[in-house]
């Protein structure tokens, strides 16, 4: 049993009583209004006006807990009081889920008013007893057990009773301001489904990024490195060549800052951002960026890939860029074969390349993390695509994707 009773206690006491005194006396502004309730009913008897004010009173009261503002007010006042884990209230909460709000406010009224006159009471007379203050005069009774106050260690006694008595109820009442707090200020079932929703969607989005970065900085780093080669090698003999490479560079590095300052700027939350977006219109920049890192290439582009709109698009051109980022780090020199197919009902990519089969060591020698084809197929899962990866023959890689037109918006 204690040790059930030992979440509801933990804290700081002194801050919970500390708020159950700020709910009575934020109640106290509403009292007049309702003590002109029985002026409607003069004729009434005194019990049924003392009602009738009450119950004004609570309306009054939890009429306040309707407003959005006062349930974050109170829900934060209620972590740092009451040390109560809760999080921000979710803009979805509405109907019966906002009643829960002027229930909290009524129940901490009440409790507040009972702790703080059972208390003040207890207080003063655990004072008053032990010197005959204000010819103060009590007794206990327990059990057939009688002690009365008439002086001396008897008064000391109760004092001490009182003042323990006094304690217990404002743990009392601070341990049931924590027992409520997170049943009536926690979220809901339908905040929870918001806040659910709004964590699904930024993991979504981080991963969305994180893809986006990969596609970005791993084609930008293989291509920089396979063109700073080149021209470190023709530099002498051919600087038309040499110039090219450097452009080449120039642009990848361009592109590649974009994309990190986007990225930069959404984790760092700066406000709303425009994404670079890449498409298919895109695509012979890419492949000309390639053809300056020395890359051989054999396109084949069929039907109006450039028309092709929306998400399609975008990920066709992060699949291809991806894919021709794979050839060019693992291929063995030979080209690489590149078909892009628009139709009416979807779109077929492939990549086809002479490699090392599934060799993981770029061009520069250095190790690749792999995560280049899981995120290839999770990115072609989401748009209900079909994807094949793997060997075509001897020493040729394919990689083909199929997407199709429903994802175009």
């Amino acid at each position: 049993m204690i040790r059930g009773l030992r979440p509801l206690l933990r804290g700081s006491t002194y801050a919970g009583m500390l708020l159950a005194y700020c709910g009575a006396l934020a109640s106290l502004p509403l009292l007049p209004f309702a003590l002109l309730a029985p002026l409607a009913w003069p004729a009434a008897p005194y019990g049924a006006q003392v009602a009738l004010v009450l119950l004004v009173w609570a309306v009054l009261i939890g009429s306040v807990g309707l407003a959005r503002t006062v349930r974050r007010a109170l829900i934060a006042f209620a972590r740092h009081l009451l040390r109560v884990p809760l999080p921000a209230p979710a803009a979805g909460a509405v109907g019966a889920d906002r009643l829960r709000t002027p229930l909290w406010l009524l129940l901490h009224v009440a409790l507040g008013w009972t702790g703080a006159l059972t208390s003040g009471v207890l207080v003063l007379m655990g004072i008053a007893l032990p010197g005959g203050w204000l010819d103060a005069e009590a007794g206990l009774s327990l059990f057939g057990w009688s002690l009365r106050s008439d002086g001396g260690w008897r008064s000391w006694l109760l004092a001490c009773c009182c003042l323990l008595l006094a304690a217990v109820v404002c743990a009392v009442v601070t341990g049931a301001l924590r027992w409520l707090a997170p049943r009536l200020l926690g979220p809901s079932s339908v905040e929870r489904l918001a806040l659910m929703a709004e964590r699904e969607r930024r993991l979504a989005e981080r991963n969305r990024l994180a893809h986006e970065l990969h596609d970005s900085i791993g084609h930008t780093l293989t291509a920089t490195t396979i063109q700073a080669a080149v021209a470190g090698e023709v530099l002498h003999t051919d600087p038309v060549a040499a110039r090219a490479a450097l452009r080449g560079i120039e642009e990848s590095a361009r592109a590649a800052l974009e994309d990190l300052d986007y990225v930069l700027g959404v984790l760092r939350e700066e406000g709303v951002r425009t994404a670079p977006t890449r498409t298919l219109a895109d695509l012979p920049d890419l492949l000309d960026r390639l053809r300056h890192a020395g890359a051989v290439l054999d396109v084949e582009l069929s039907g109006e890939p450039a028309q092709v709109q929306g998400t399609l698009s975008r990920a066709a051109y992060r699949i291809l860029q991806e894919g021709l980022t794979n050839a060019l780090r693992h291929g063995s020199g030979g080209p690489i074969e590149v078909r892009v197919a628009a139709a009416p009902d979807g779109l077929e990519l492939s990549v086809v390349n002479g490699a090392g089969a599934g060799a993981r060591t770029d061009a520069s020698g250095l190790r690749t993390s792999g995560r280049g084809l899981p995120g290839l197929a999770e990115r072609v899962r989401l748009l209900q695509g079909e994807i094949e990866v793997g060997p075509d023959g001897p020493r040729r890689w394919r990689l083909a994707v199929r997407l199709p037109q429903r994802c175009a918006a």
